[in-house]
């Protein structure tokens, strides 16, 4: 099953072709937009081309790689393929006659990813060195170098105005796991990185954008999860857990069927910022009493330390005073009625 090209429904659910042609498992697949075109390279050293409307077998053959090909990409024209190798090669093909118009081998170059800048002439590429070189695809010669990253890249992506490009890492227990956002028009800025997966990040995409929604990226990862990460300030907006999955490869098979969903929790982000604001406002406001409030507490806390003994030491005698009080309390009252009686006779007596 591994070596066959299988075309499923996705919203049915079910195959509706399958391809054979490579004797060993496949490693990565292209398509052409607009087109009916399907790539497939394998561990085989050898890239096919299949017509998903036309018959059974390969329509041409990309064959000169010495090992495993993991990397693949259509010039925006339709008309050039690029590929990628284990065996520190990118090889440029013409599709038409299935011939390799360019090959370029750097040492310790061993190809992850390659992807084609929309609309232009270059291609970017990803690789174990933990590298990322930027060719052109006139001279198929390296134009630009990103800064090495603490681990390897496995996988990158370019933003739909071409600004931007994305980039993963492997890692392990949280250490590198990491996807990576850097701005094309300044080689080697890094602009933020979007961390929380806990295995290597197999694969990162920009997600199609869409008015009133923030610009969404999202990762794979061997952790069984997805996250779908605002690009601009890395904040991870959701987390899809497929727990038994086995390690996540690939994201783009999931691309149109995930778009209206993320869509929505972007809708819902936004419709929550403002809100999410005010009450960072208020805290902010409230900030300074809450502060005072403690200051004053802390303040009293020795003297009420200190009032709470004499309290307790007092409370028999405040108790003796009362129970006193409740027995005078008639003897008093009968005094205050003779005064009351006498003050006439006492009156009359002072007048004399």
């Amino acid at each position: 099953l591994h070596e066959a090209v299988v075309v499923y429904d996705w919203r049915a659910g079910k195959p509706c072709r399958s391809f054979h042609g490579h004797n060993k498992e496949i490693t990565k697949l292209a398509c052409f937009a607009g087109s009916t075109w399907i790539f497939s390279a394998s561990r085989d050293k050898t890239v096919l081309m299949w017509d998903f409307a036309g018959g059974a077998d390969p329509i041409q053959t990309f064959c000169r790689h010495e090992l495993v090909i993991n990397g693949v990409a259509v010039s925006p024209d339709g008309s050039k393929l690029c590929t990628g190798s284990r065996d520190n090669s990118m090889c440029l093909w013409d599709i038409e006659t299935g011939r390799c118009l360019q090959k370029n081998t750097i040492s310790r170059n061993l190809v992850t990813h390659v992807c084609w800048v929309p609309g232009g002439t270059s291609i970017v590429q990803t690789s174990e060195d933990k590298t990322i070189r930027v060719w052109d695809s006139r001279s198929w010669q390296v134009m630009n170098t990103f800064p090495a990253k603490q681990y390897i890249q496995t996988h990158c992506d370019i933003s739909p105005n071409c600004n931007h490009l994305l980039s993963s890492s492997n890692g392990f227990q949280g250490q590198g796991c990491e996807a990576t956002l850097w701005d094309l028009r300044q080689p080697g800025c890094k602009v933020v990185e979007y961390r929380g997966h806990i295995q290597t990040t197999a694969c990162c995409v920009f997600l199609p954008p869409s008015i009133g929604s923030p610009a969404l990226v999202a990762s794979a990862s061997f952790d069984s999860s997805i996250k779908i990460w605002d690009q601009n300030s890395a904040a991870c907006l959701c987390t899809l857990s497929l727990d038994g999955s086995g390690p996540l490869v690939e994201i783009a098979r999931l691309y149109n069927a995930l778009t209206p969903t993320l869509r929505e929790i972007a809708r819902l982000y936004n419709a929550l910022t403002p809100t999410l604001r005010e009450i960072a406002r208020f805290y902010t406001a409230l900030t300074p009493t809450l502060r005072e409030i403690a200051r004053l507490y802390n303040a009293l806390t020795p003297t009420l330390r200190e009032i709470a003994p004499l309290y307790t030491a007092l409370t028999p005698t405040l108790r003796e005073i009362a129970r006193l009080y409740n027995a005078l309390t008639p003897t008093l009252r009968e005094i205050a009625r003779l005064y009351n009686a006498l003050t006439p006779t006492l009156r009359e007596i002072a007048r004399f």
